[in-house]
């Protein structure tokens, strides 16, 4: 399944080349990687698009000493793809009128929820709008201003390896289905 222009869709694993799986200290270590990368723009706030791409904005507005606020825009509700394309649970609020304005999520698949989230921040009348990520597909448009890997693996990130059901923690089923599509002939 692809995308405009060929560009592979969200969650087609078989796409992806690899595996990388990503720890707490690598999310970090990435995430401050942004926080050097955005510091000399100045941002006076930072946006997360919620849910993953909360982790590396608290990274980053707590490194900057910026309030964080949190956006929701997903495909997802109860982290079940419901969506073909992101729609608003959370929009932009209108008290970033005149700042500048770091958006990050977690990663920039196709880019698409990042340049959703930029055109409102920008209706909202920012005075100037940047987005980060720490992780982005090479396919993604646009890039992110910001990004500190640039791969085409799946990537495994570390709230995502387990989840809990019914007491027990199990592997995520879409990290399952991901791991699959790598190996389709075994």
């Amino acid at each position: 399944m692809t995308g405009g222009g060929g560009d592979p869709r969200p969650y087609d694993y078989a796409n992806r080349r690899g595996v990388r799986y990503l720890t707490w200290e690598d999310l970090v270590t990435l995430s401050e990687t942004l926080a050097e990368t955005l510091e000399p723009e100045r941002p006076d706030i930072v946006i997360g698009v919620a849910r993953a791409g909360l982790f590396p904005a608290f990274v980053i507005a707590s490194a900057l000493r910026r309030d964080i606020l949190a956006v929701r825009v997903s495909r997802r509700i109860d982290d079940h793809v419901r969506f073909e394309r992101p729609v608003w649970h959370v929009p932009v609020p209108p008290t970033i009128a005149g700042k500048v304005v770091a958006i990050v999520d977690e990663i920039a698949d196709t880019g698409e929820t990042l340049a959703l989230v930029r055109r409102a921040a920008e209706e909202q009348g920012a005075a100037a709008v940047l987005t980060a990520t720490p992780v982005a597909h090479s396919w993604a448009r646009p890039l992110p201003d910001a990004v500190s890997l640039v791969t085409d693996e799946f990537v495994v990130f570390p709230w995502d390896r387990r989840i809990l059901v019914g007491g027990s923690w199990v592997t995520h089923p879409e990290v399952e289905a991901g791991l699959d599509a790598q190996h389709p002939d075994a």
